[in-house]
């Protein structure tokens, strides 16, 4: 009976139901602003495997003929299967590829730190032996086995901690879970009593019978007020304080901040947080799903992800039998390989002080900036501008030591790389330096180089002037694969104006590109933009309407090209009327004319 004393002393009463949820409500990625006396090791770690496994796997994204795309884990929601026919999955449900220590050693090989698997997803199936309902692994399949035992073990024996994951709200099985339509009336479900019942007591199993857990990932809160949720988080933490609880457990009240599925914030994000991402297009197994991020892909994420002061939790998803896909397992080898030699880089690192260049991003540890060349320029001359004066004392490449040569002048850094730099997908630089460096500001003007084929302004580094604002907007392609870009929206007054500042180095002409997205009712507007005083008119063309459940579309608009000096730049964007809004514009791409 000891298991039921902490859902008493969060509510014996019935809550109100909860009808809908906005995204910021399932997304809940505020932390509680508390430093955990254990999240010392969260925050050095800089890189983890998410597993999704689950019945959902063995479905395989194909119900009754049909091919779904988007979440694979989501099919039980997607195709609306009956709780009655989802069991039968289960009753053919047998892994018998699983390898407890394959799974382990490919988290090493891929120099992750540590491991966060699917105890229970929305299905409401339990992928471990519980005591709290037959509906698992171990009690209604012909597995019968509990595979989370020897991957707990063999992940800590790898020295990377083990966490679950737990859908502590959503439960499609359960009379009284949360968000299944299709077999129970949504109205006359008692929330409280489901975590009465079931996800408390099960949360108690994960934290008493799998040892020492580093992280307890929780998803889409609900059913729970703030004062409920308190009493449920401060009861588990007297059974493994040193367990650290995301920031999904909702209302702000989590340990560390998970950001949206897919999420790079563009500018550096204070304390703990992690940045979530899935291998291929869904987070459960799905067969036709070959959409994998190369290795390439993944440490270029990796380096961005950690240059803005966070971790990536990457995703994979084993198939039915409990096998890893195999582009998985090549190309986070790939990716462990290149950490071996470049691991300084991330691991222990926090955000970058120097802002993005068109080579790259930074990371930074003491005395030490890391610049992450993701892009080489075509003379082999790595421009870093400064914001204080430092002494330089060392300037050289991390995989080979190699000293390079460079000049500082004034806050100018110049760094000479080889001629032969070999083909990578970050090169990474290290600056020794004595001094203080200004922290990441996005007031620095950006750089412009006749060096790359492209130079960005990106819409965070925009000043504004009037209506507009700086957003994110989420968006998916499949169904749950969500998309989030940061974008200048509501300019649409001529008083209104989006300003960039620039560094230009090189004289020359440059073709100027406004990419965006336009609205049909916001199509054939008239715009303005200035360079310096220069003025180059353009009329906005329709791309499409903006919708939270299908793609956003930009379009890369030439408005024209300029003859610029080098050194300090300016570029004006206005209404030429009042009107609606002009577009949404993502960037303003800067091309050298060759």
């Amino acid at each position: 009976m000891k298991r039921f004393i902490l859902a008493a002393t969060i509510s014996a009463a019935v809550s109100a139901p909860v009808l809908a949820q906005t995204m910021d409500e399932m997304w809940d990625n505020r932390a509680n602003g508390k430093e955990h006396p254990n999240i010392k090791w969260f925050k050095e770690a800089k890189f983890g495997m998410f597993i999704h496994w689950g019945l959902y796997s063995k479905i395989a994204g194909e119900w009754k003929g049909k091919k779904y795309y988007g979440s694979g884990e989501w099919i039980m929601s997607q195709a609306k299967i009956p709780v009655k026919e989802y069991e039968q999955v289960a009753a053919s449900f047998n892994p018998t590829g699983f390898n407890a220590e394959e799974w382990a050693q490919l988290a090493a090989d891929a120099g992750m730190k540590y491991m966060v698997i699917t105890a229970k997803h929305h299905e409401g199936f339990s992928m471990y032996d519980s005591k709290v309902t037959p509906f698992d692994i171990k009690d209604a399949t012909p597995y019968g086995k509990d595979p989370m035992k020897p991957l707990s073990e063999a992940v800590r024996r790898r020295g990377i901690r083990f966490g679950f994951y737990y859908s502590q709200f959503q439960d499609w099985y359960e009379p009284n879970g949360g968000k299944n339509s299709w077999d129970y009336d949504e109205s006359k479900k008692n929330y409280q009593l489901y975590y009465q019942q079931k996800a408390i007591p099960q949360i108690r199993e994960l934290l008493t019978q799998y040892g020492p857990l580093g992280i307890l990932w929780f998803d889409t809160p609900g059913g729970m007020t703030k004062e409920q949720t308190t009493l449920f988080i401060d009861s588990l933490r007297q059974l493994q304080p040193g367990c650290l609880f995301s920031s999904r457990v909702g209302h702000g009240l989590g340990d560390y901040k998970d950001l949206g599925d897919s999420e790079i914030p563009p500018a550096p994000v204070p304390g703990a947080w992690e940045s979530l991402y899935t291998h291929n297009d869904s987070w459960g197994y799905i067969q036709h799903d070959l959409n994998f991020k190369t290795p390439e892909a993944l440490i270029r994420l990796l380096a961005q992800v950690a240059s803005r002061g966070g971790n990536l939790l990457l995703n994979v998803g084993p198939d039915g039998n409990g096998r890893i896909p195999e582009y998985s397992i090549r190309y986070l080898k790939e990716t462990g390989k290149w950490l071996k030699e470049n691991g300084a880089s991330i691991y222990g690192t926090t955000n970058g002080r120097i802002p993005d260049q068109p080579w790259g991003v930074s990371t930074s540890a003491p005395g030490k900036q890391f610049l992450h060349v993701l892009h080489a320029p075509d003379d082999r001359k790595l421009f870093v501008p400064l914001q204080s004066g430092i002494g330089i004392t060392r300037v050289y490449l991390l995989k080979t030591r190699q000293p390079l040569s460079y000049t500082l002048k004034g806050k100018d850094l110049t760094i000479q790389l080889p001629a032969s730099l070999p083909p990578c997908a970050d090169n990474v630089v290290v600056m020794e330096y004595k001094g203080e460096i200004q922290n990441y500001t996005l007031s620095l003007p950006v750089t412009v180089s006749s060096h790359f084929d492209q130079n960005q302004l990106e819409a965070v580094r925009a000043s504004l002037k009037g209506n507009g604002s700086i957003k994110s907007l989420t968006y998916s392609h499949y169904y749950g694969d969500w998309k989030h870009t940061t974008c200048i929206t509501d300019v649409k007054d001529s008083t209104d104006e989006i300003r960039f500042n620039m560094r230009i180095t090189d004289p020359g002409d440059y073709r100027i590109i406004l990419e965006y997205s336009c609205e049909p009712s916001s199509a054939k507007q008239e715009g303005v933009l200035y360079f310096n005083d220069q003025p180059v008119y353009f009329r906005t063309l329709k791309t499409g309407s903006f919708e939270k459940t299908a793609p956003l579309l930009f379009i890369n608009h030439i408005a024209g090209i300029v003859t610029a000096k080098a050194g300090d730049a300016v570029i004006r964007i206005r209404p030429a009327f009042n009107g609606k809004e002009l577009f949404k514009l993502r960037s303003v791409i800067i091309e050298p004319v060759k």
